[in-house]
Parts: C-alpha cells; sequence; structure tokens
C-alpha cells in the first residue's frame, strides 16, 4: 500500500513513490477504490475524487479540482485548478485540464496538447484554442483557420496531422 485515508479524508503517503515522499499529505478521496495503490498517480492540495471516479497510472489531481461520478483520469494526465471531471469521462495521456474547465462525461472524448493550443474532440465538436467546429468543418478549413488565427506553418501541418486521426473516428 502507498497511501491511508485519515480520518478527514485526506490521503497520507506511506512510502516514497515518485515525486510524492512517505508522509505526504494528499488532498480528498472517498475510498480505496478512488485512487490506485499502483504507479505513480496522487492526489494533492484540496482536490477531491469521490463517486466511482478512479484516479491511476501516472496521473495527478491537485489544487481545488474534483473528479466525480464515473469519471476516470489515467496516463500522465493532470486534473488542476478548479476543473471538473465527471459523469463518463477520461482524462488520459498526456491531457491537461485546468483552469475552470468542465469535462462532463461525453464519450469518447479527446484531450490531446498540442504546440500552441489543446485540442478536446468528441464526436460532434473539436476545440482549438477559442475556436470550435464540427469534425467535418476543422478537417475541410483547417488551414484557412490556422492562417487567420496567424499559427506557423509547422503549427498548421501539425494540427492537420492531429484533425487527421479524426478522419475515421466514429
Amino acid at each position: 500500500m502507498k497511501y491511508k485515508i485519515r480520518k478527514d479524508g485526506r490521503i497520507k503517503a506511506l512510502k516514497n513513490f515518485g515525486i510524492i515522499t512517505k508522509g505526504t499529505i494528499g488532498g480528498f478521496i472517498s475510498g480505496e477504490e478512488n485512487l490506485s495503490h499502483e504507479g505513480n498517480c496522487w492526489v494533492s492540495g484540496d482536490a477531491w475524487v469521490y463517486g466511482n471516479a478512479r484516479v491511476y497510472g501516472d496521473a495527478l489531481v491537485f489544487e481545488n479540482a474534483e473528479v466525480f461520478g464515473n469519471a476516470y483520469v489515467f496516463g500522465d494526465a493532470h486534473v488542476f485548478g478548479d476543473a471538473h471531471v465527471f459523469g463518463d469521462a477520461w482524462v488520459d495521456g498526456g491531457a491537461s485540464v485546468s483552469g475552470s474547465s468542465l469535462v462532463n462525461g461525453i464519450r469518447p472524448y479527446y484531450c490531446i496538447q498540442a504546440s500552441q493550443h489543446t485540442i478536446t474532440a468528441t464526436l460532434e465538436a473539436i476545440t482549438i484554442g477559442c475556436e470550435t467546429h464540427t469534425p467535418k468543418h476543422w478537417l475541410k478549413n483547417y488551414k484557412q483557420i490556422g492562417k487567420a488565427n496567424g499559427y506557423t506553418k509547422e503549427q498548421i501541418a501539425e494540427y492537420g496531422a492531429i484533425l487527421s486521426l479524426f478522419k475515421k473516428w466514429k
């Protein structure tokens, strides 16, 4: 076991792992099913993980973030700030959800950190920076949108390659 749940609901590290040292007081979880004892995952600060939510792998939930419902945060994902991840949402890979973001469980849901902006995508819409359009619109117009927003040729090519992943996405 790498942690225990204190009476106040906060977790306490029982050994060193990843960047966490033995004795570190973490954030809040409602039960051991919320935070894996495997990997380097951790909940810290005033963050909460509760309900059927799961955090595992090397994922981190910190600051004032909340993960609840049936949400999963895994891989090297980070959820922080005042972000809320809930419903049936999955946040994985190297994705970061921060600020006042709400991720509400529309599946499939993907979040990819590219060179300038994060790309968030569902079957219905893709958001890059402040632009939200249907996947079809993005695939047809990404070069013009990139030029209009001051992207370099390299960035336009990068975003085009990422958007091409969604061509067969159903």
